[in-house]
């Protein structure tokens, strides 16, 4: 009976310390539309001791996440036609459901893997599939990555850094 109760108190105070940790007000936009933590200005040689110092990240916001943020929304414009499942950029994977191409009479889902920060061919990795997963043609493949390659270099002279 005390393991029970135990194990419950050790949930109940972790869903609490979570809970604490997530109710920050001082959060606000950043520049790619997600949110960052803004916390008190600390001097040097301080430490912060609350959760959200520890989870606070800093420097640059491309730097954030492990994928090129290029690749990553070419990969969504050129695919566009097929419908997003799931989606996790700390990962870089991209899935999504059947859809036919504009023009196109054949269905295909694809899954997209961005593994790397560098705006580079080997940073991307494409699989797709035809219906009943069905192979597509190695062709075909390498049609949609340089697309999606050639989209990314285009977002990333609109952009202007370079």
């Amino acid at each position: 009976m005390t393991y029970a109760r135990a194990a419950r108190l050790l949930i109940a105070t972790t869903l609490c310390a979570g809970l604490a940790a997530c109710g920050s007000s001082a959060r606000n936009t950043g520049p790619a539309g997600g949110t960052m933590f803004d916390g008190p200005d600390m001097g040097a040689g301080q430490r912060g001791t609350r959760i959200q110092d520890l989870l606070r990240r800093s420097g640059n916001p491309d730097q954030m996440v492990g994928v090129n943020k290029y690749l990553w929304n070419a990969s969504l414009d050129v695919l566009n036609f097929l419908p997003v499942q799931t989606i996790d950029p700390f990962t870089g994977v991209i899935q999504t459901g059947f859809g036919t191409p504009p023009g196109g009479g054949r269905s295909y889902r694809a899954t997209i893997q961005i593994s790397d920060p560098a705006l580079d061919a080997r940073s991307l990795r494409l699989s797709l599939q035809g219906p009943g997963g069905a192979a597509v043609e190695p062709g075909t493949v390498r049609a949609v990555e340089d697309a999606i390659l050639t989209r990314a270099r285009q977002l990333r002279l609109q952009d202007g850094r370079l």
